[in-house]
């Protein structure tokens, strides 16, 4: 079954001049049946005003963003929307099972204290606004093993009121829940930094993808697992987005470290190449210009001298040779 939305005309104003009429209208027919010991006009007051306090429920008021789902008797009729005062049945009920379910979301904060499943009250109108969760940071071992702390923020709105109220239990508790099963889902299939030989995109094709480096990437994954799971929850996700990356605290400092080292090393690497890249060019210049004709001993002898010069550490400081080379 589908959402059926309900077109009535604002027509609360009207009726809740008519209860206040008829509010004031027994009292007064009580006092003039008691007054002339009329018993019929008495019962009538009677009915009058007990049936007056009947009608007042089926006064709603609707903000900008808000949906009312009303059943009658068990039975689905529709759901209210759009702002304004109506009035409805007053023997319809209203069913929001997560009012007073609050979550690490926009929506449910309330005295600056967001806790997860803390009970407050609230009335049974379903917010259409889009709300943002935030669940706590989750600890997730990488594809390579890793132990990972990872959080996320989701944007997500009620798209189908009906199968939020009759398809789930809670619907914000079952959001909650499909976020934290995609995200470990997602976080499995990546490193956490770029791996050689680690296929990411399911094609049987290495590739460079990674927690650090792809985070847009890992991000609408995350937003497109997260949209499937709950869409029978009649719940649309606006966009995800990736809140906090970091290696877990016990392996922290140890794969800081490797990186440390793996920095160092491609470091090396670029200035022995350039180093070698220079030597090559002043062999070659001095060979062309006829400056000096080496031996290999001699050249081997100047090849290490520019090697440890242009690769050391600190400063050389070069003794100077001025009698002959031999």
């Amino acid at each position: 079954m589908n959402e059926i939305i309900l077109n009535k005309k604002r027509n609360g104003m009207s009726m809740l001049i008519l209860i206040t009429l008829i509010f004031f209208g027994s009292i007064l027919l009580f006092i003039f049946g008691a007054n002339s010991d009329n018993i019929l006009l008495i019962v009538i007051s009677i009915i009058l005003f007990v049936g007056d306090f009947f009608l007042m429920p089926g006064l709603k008021v609707l903000k900008p963003q808000e949906a009312l789902v009303l059943t009658l008797f068990g039975d689905y009729i529709g759901t209210l929307k759009g702002e304004g005062f109506y009035f409805v049945n007053p023997f319809c009920t209203s069913i929001n099972p997560a009012a007073k379910t609050t979550l690490s979301q926009s929506g449910d904060v309330k005295k600056n204290t967001i806790t997860a499943n803390e009970v407050q009250m609230s009335s049974n109108k379903i917010s259409l606004k889009m709300m943002t969760l935030n669940n706590a940071v989750q600890k997730i071992n990488d594809c390579l093993g890793n132990p990972v702390e990872i959080g996320i923020a989701v944007i997500w709105k009620v798209a189908d009121t009906y199968k939020a109220v009759f398809n789930v239990d809670n619907y914000k508790e079952y959001l909650s829940l499909q976020c934290d099963s995609a995200l470990r889902n997602v976080v499995r299939i990546y490193p956490y930094d770029v791996s050689s030989n680690i296929d990411t995109t399911g094609d049987g094709i290495a590739d460079d993808g990674s927690l650090r480096g792809s985070s847009e990437i890992v991000a609408q994954r995350i937003k497109e697992e997260i949209q499937e799971k709950v869409q029978e929850a009649g719940l649309e996700i606006i966009d995800a987005r990736i809140t906090y990356l970091a290696y877990a605290p016990e392996i922290a400092s140890v794969m800081l470290q490797r990186q440390q080292a793996a920095a160092i090393i491609d470091a090396r690497k670029m200035i022995v190449d350039g180093a070698v890249g220079m030597v090559e060019m002043a062999l070659d210049r001095l060979k062309e210009n006829n400056v000096v004709d080496l031996d290999d001993e001699r050249k081997a002898q100047m090849v290490s001298n520019l090697l440890v010069v242009l690769c050391g550490n600190k400063d050389a400081q070069p003794i100077v040779n001025s009698g002959s080379l031999y």
